[in-house]
């Protein structure tokens, strides 16, 4: 699932006619990055939210047959948060652990490294499992540390990367259509010890600005 739900207001007025995820970086939209991305690492079945301008990202990504996906589209009448967002979702995403990566994130992270999580997610004592990265400058206090492959609520923090798997019944208890935060959900979880993580150390950006937006580009220009 690609979340591109969010409104996106922090990149006005750039973002005023254009979905965030549309927005274009070294000569592509930000979500057609992580569709390709995620084609090549053998998914074939991609689910994309939206509300702001969702009929934008709609047309310009079709069925994901020139990508050689299938994308299903889960429509909300106003932005649901992530984990409702997640939740409204379920009946597309089925009932085996499935990735989720926000679609206002860029990086070199290699999508094929989910599939070894997925399948450990199939143990019941695993809810999730975290990509983690070294805190950005807009976010030095990080999300959550990392003791031996188990993400934990205490310790040296890094910053949530916005890439995971999920086992559906995380989100089962949530009403189709509500509104709901998913940092609680995930704090419930790593507090019972049931979500794995791993630390990249790659390339990760956060396109939360016009000016990450523009030092990306910059980045991928002279790569």
């Amino acid at each position: 699932m690609i979340l591109a739900a969010g409104r996106g207001e922090r990149m006005r007025p750039l973002t005023d006619k254009t979905p965030k995820s549309l927005l274009v970086v070294g000569g592509k939209p930000l979500i057609v990055w992580h569709i390709e991305k995620l084609a090549a690492a053998g998914f074939t079945g991609i689910v994309i939210n939206h509300a702001h301008l969702g009929a934008i990202i709609e047309a310009a990504l079709g069925t994901g047959a020139r990508f050689g996906v299938d994308i299903a589209y889960s429509r909300e009448a106003e932005a649901l948060e992530t984990a409702g967002g997640i939740a409204q979702a379920l009946p597309l995403l089925g009932d085996a652990p499935f990735a989720v990566v926000n679609a206002d994130v860029y990086s070199d992270f290699d999508y094929t490294r989910l599939a070894g999580a997925v399948g450990r997610l199939a143990q019941p004592d695993l809810n999730a499992h975290l990509v983690l990265v070294a805190n950005p400058e807009h976010h030095t206090a990080g999300d959550f540390a990392l003791h031996e492959g188990r993400v934990a609520l205490d310790g040296a923090r890094l910053t949530f990367s916005g890439i995971a798997v999920y086992r559906p019944a995380m989100f089962r208890a949530f009403a189709r259509g509500a509104k709901a935060p998913l940092a609680p959900l995930l704090r419930e979880a790593i507090a019972a010890q049931k979500v794995s993580g791993e630390h990249y150390s790659g390339r990760w950006r956060d396109i939360g600005t016009p000016e990450r937006l523009a030092q990306l580009e910059r980045e991928l220009a002279t790569r």
